[in-house]
């Protein structure tokens, strides 16, 4: 125990800088079992000693804990939260459930058996932690801790500390809004950076290596962490990454599984599981006419978008077309608060009520359909920065 505790103040004494994440305002840290899912190397470890500083800086009652430690190999979690709990442990935060074999079942244990303890823990986003678990169901809450937005990014870059807007707000005030922000900086100053390597935090470490430990972590991701949670054949894995690449280099398009199985050279049924799987590891988007319920999963979606503008830069540098882009953004900002599906008259209908197109400046808004426009600094009437969405979170 002491061990632990040594580890969890030398880590938060570091001076690294961070920063600081929207999410942190919008959990509930009042409930027991809390689950942050996010992609690798996204800040889950970072913004979990962020947590730490910011609400129990000097707290012994609140503990940090990488599961990847060997030390776990031969002791239960449950048994190591009780010894903590006993000695007036309040807070257990531990990171990379995925990493500990038994994590459900003795989550669920220590949530039974240790009411007066909290747990925090970091996970995959391709673990399955309340999804048909009857261990978990009902009892976690689950967070998604996404890439930074286009604000988050700028106020790091620029020192400033513009704040959210709701979706409503932009529609109502985006006049005001962006003339605001204007009046501090030049957004468009900052915004190709962003698409292209603003998304994850680790910009910030090494700039000139980003697009390296991107494609590194998208093929751990691929490697590791679907196979792992879909019981994928290691032989397998050059067919998912085919159909990766195939996706970045033709997104957003309406996918023909047929020909995608040839050219993949697998099944139809096998796409669509794979298709399923690249989301749920945040690597794709796929867009559904009524916005993707359960019943749609095994549907042919209607259109599929890489994740985010980074991953699209990183695996296909040569499908640089400004309308993917700006519709890849414009998903992926926008889809972290709202519900996205396919609109018959439009790019995008945004809670099954505002329609969307996505373009440069020269696009209009037509009658009932908004525009979100590139290369403007403030719009007028219906017609929308598109930048202006990466301000939702």
């Amino acid at each position: 125990m002491d061990f632990f505790q040594q580890i969890h103040k030398s880590l938060l004494q570091g001076s690294e800088e961070t920063i600081q994440r929207e999410l942190m305002n919008s959990i509930d840290w009042n409930q027991r079992l809390i689950c942050i899912k996010g992609f690798r190397s996204v800040g889950k470890t970072t913004f979990l000693l962020d947590y730490i500083k910011k609400h129990h800086p000097e707290s012994n009652e609140v503990l940090y804990l990488n599961l990847n430690n060997f030390y776990f190999t031969k002791r239960k979690i449950s048994s190591f939260a009780d010894e903590f709990a006993k000695r007036g442990g309040k807070i257990l935060i531990l990171d990379q459930i995925q990493k500990y074999p038994d994590w459900s079942a003795d989550l669920r244990k220590c949530m039974d058996e240790i009411p007066e303890l909290k747990i925090v823990f970091t996970s995959s986003p391709v673990l399955r932690v309340t999804e048909g678990n009857p261990d978990l169901e009902g009892i976690a809450s689950i967070y998604h801790l996404e890439g930074l937005s286009f604000r988050e990014y700028l106020n790091h870059q620029t020192g400033k500390r513009f704040r959210t807007y709701t979706f409503e707000e932009l529609l109502k005030d985006h006049i005001k809004i962006a003339k605001e922000i204007v009046a501090e900086i030049k957004p468009l100053a900052f915004f190709d950076d962003y698409l292209k390597h603003g998304y994850f935090p680790y910009y910030m470490d090494a700039p000139n290596f980003y697009i390296d430990k991107l494609l590194k972590n998208i093929n751990l991701a691929l490697e590791i962490d679907v196979p792992y949670t879909n019981q994928i054949e290691f032989k397998y894995l050059p067919k998912l990454r085919k159909l990766l690449h195939i996706i970045a280099s033709e997104t957003p398009f309406t996918p023909n599984v047929s020909k995608l199985a040839t050219s993949v050279e697998t099944s139809r049924a096998t796409i669509m599981n794979y298709l399923k799987y690249l989301k749920n590891a945040k690597l794709i988007n796929l867009l559904y006419e009524n916005g993707g319920s359960d019943d749609d999963q095994m549907k042919k979606p209607d259109k599929v978008y890489m994740q985010n503008t980074n991953l699209l830069n990183a695996i296909a540098p040569n499908n640089n077309d400004k309308i993917t882009v700006r519709q890849t953004f414009f998903y992926n900002q926008v889809g972290y608060v709202c519900k996205l599906s396919k609109s018959p008259v439009a790019d995008f209908c945004i809670n099954g009520k505002y329609k969307f197109n996505v373009g440069g400046r020269k696009l209009e808004p037509q009658k009932g359909i908004y525009a979100a426009s590139d290369v403007i600094e403030i719009g007028e009437g219906n017609k929308i920065p598109l930048w202006l969405f990466g301000f939702l979170y």
